[in-house]
């Protein structure tokens, strides 16, 4: 059985548009929170305030996560096989999807959805990003990798 490695490095040029475009986002929705608090509607005020901080918290995830690759979880590297992907985490352990294995790709081809069941049978997801990997031929050879499987 033939497998085929790739590692991932840190993709700040993607972590920089992603910041640009939550960064405004998230101040939008709470500067106008603050005008609908003080102007007396407090429910459009609890809706924004929420929403900002969905916003605020999906965006940190995003560029912690799957861009940075700070988070204990996120994976370092990916190891596709028959039927099988590895992803080694950043703390050191290491995820083997044996079942259920399902890969996804955008319209814009610029990210990978993975998502499979572990050894256990608890369900993963994982995010790859084409500015994660060495080169553009590293990015397009995991998604033929994928496509075998």
């Amino acid at each position: 059985m033939k497998t085929s490695s790739f590692a991932l490095t840190p993709d700040k040029r993607g972590m920089m548009w992603d910041l640009l475009l939550y960064i405004p986002t998230v101040l939008a929705l709470l500067s106008m929170a603050a005008k609908f608090w003080f102007g007396g509607d407090a429910n459009i005020a609890y809706l924004l305030a929420f929403l900002g901080s969905f916003f605020a918290i999906a965006g940190a995830n995003r560029v912690l996560k799957t861009r940075l690759m700070l988070m204990p979880n996120s994976p370092v590297a990916i190891e596709v096989g028959k039927q099988r992907a590895r992803l080694t985490l950043r703390c050191g352990e290491a995820v083997e999807l044996v079942d259920e294995l399902r890969f996804y790709t955008d319209y814009a081809g610029r990210s990978i959805g993975l998502a499979g069941r572990d050894k256990i049978g608890q369900r993963q997801q994982f995010v790859f990003h084409k500015g994660q990997f060495a080169d553009p031929r590293a990015y397009e050879a995991i998604k033929e990798a994928f496509r075998k499987t």
